[in-house]
């Protein structure tokens, strides 16, 4: 009974201690497509143009490498497109282009727009193929490594029409936010004196970021995330429930088991009994003749 307790510890110890080990590596998974298709990009332009002196028009083109690989193996092995690597590589290359445009002071202003509009209209696009490109920055955030959060996603994003609408709705909201901005950066810069327009559009950018991110939690990563807790919350207590019912029959097993070897060595001890009961008259009998 102690050995078959002591093993089972074991093993859940031993099975606790690999879905946290699991849990951590999907945790880095999650996050692996934010570092190499936006992290490294970014991160290459920079180095390359304020580290090492380059071109802005050679650290686009360099730093457009990575995505321009992820997104071609994409669909070469995959037959499908990588969304951000892909986004990404468009919006390198609006750069790029829009890096030629000179002259008139409201169309260098205008022209910042042009990379929020083409992030937004990606976006939008994802939501309408069906396959929102803003869940790969807002899903590690929810789940946050855990193994248990992990499968609830899972359940629910195959399961939940009302887990996949808030789903859509997060990218929706945040492709809606950004070419808003755009919208509001080109009327400012043609309506507004330069000089206002320098701060204007910084503050424009702020304002469009504090929208996204309360507008896009209210309705698409607050819901998502409270489905997501309480769904893992309720396997948590249907596993723990089994687990109790397990160790209950386990229980239940080795009482019968006691009380079987119980009555099994009580019939031993009646059986003694009753032999000895007989062969006492016929020892004594024997004596007599003797």
């Amino acid at each position: 009974m102690t050995t078959k307790t002591g093993i089972t510890g074991t093993t859940r110890t031993t099975g606790t201690t690999r879905a946290s080990a699991a849990g951590r590596r999907k945790g880095l998974r999650n996050f692996a497509p934010l570092l190499i298709d936006v992290a490294v990009p970014l991160g290459a332009y920079y180095v390359l143009k304020n580290g090492f002196g380059t071109s802005t028009l050679m650290a686009l083109a360099l730093s457009s490498v990575v995505p321009a690989v992820r997104t071609g193996w994409g669909v070469l092995k995959a037959r499908e497109v990588n969304g951000l690597a892909a986004l990404i590589l468009v919006v390198n290359v609006v750069s790029l282009l829009l890096s030629f445009v000179a002259g008139d002071p409201r169309l260098m202003i205008a022209k910042d727009s042009a990379v929020s509009s083409t992030i937004g209209i990606g976006i939008i696009a994802s939501v309408v193929l069906g396959k929102p490109m803003m869940t790969a920055g807002m899903k590690p955030w929810v789940v946050k490594g855990d193994p248990g959060r992990e499968a609830a996603w899972a359940r629910l994003q195959a399961g939940s029409a009302r887990f996949r609408r808030a789903e859509r709705l997060f990218s929706l909201v945040w492709g809606v936010v950004l070419l808003t901005e755009c919208v509001v950066r080109v009327v400012g810069a043609y309506t507004l004196p330069v000089d206002t327009m320098v701060w204007v559009g910084n503050v424009i950018m702020v304002v469009a970021m504090g929208v996204g991110f309360l507008a896009g939690g209210a309705l698409g990563a607050g819901p998502m995330a409270a489905m997501v807790v309480a769904e893992a919350k309720k396997d948590a207590e249907a596993k723990k429930d089994a687990e109790a019912e397990s160790d209950a029959e386990a229980k239940s097993d080795a009482q019968g088991e006691s009380d079987a070897q119980g009555e099994a060595d009580a019939e031993s001890v009646r059986v003694v009994e009753s032999l000895q009961g007989e062969l006492a008259p016929a020892a004594l009998a024997a004596v007599k003749q003797g």
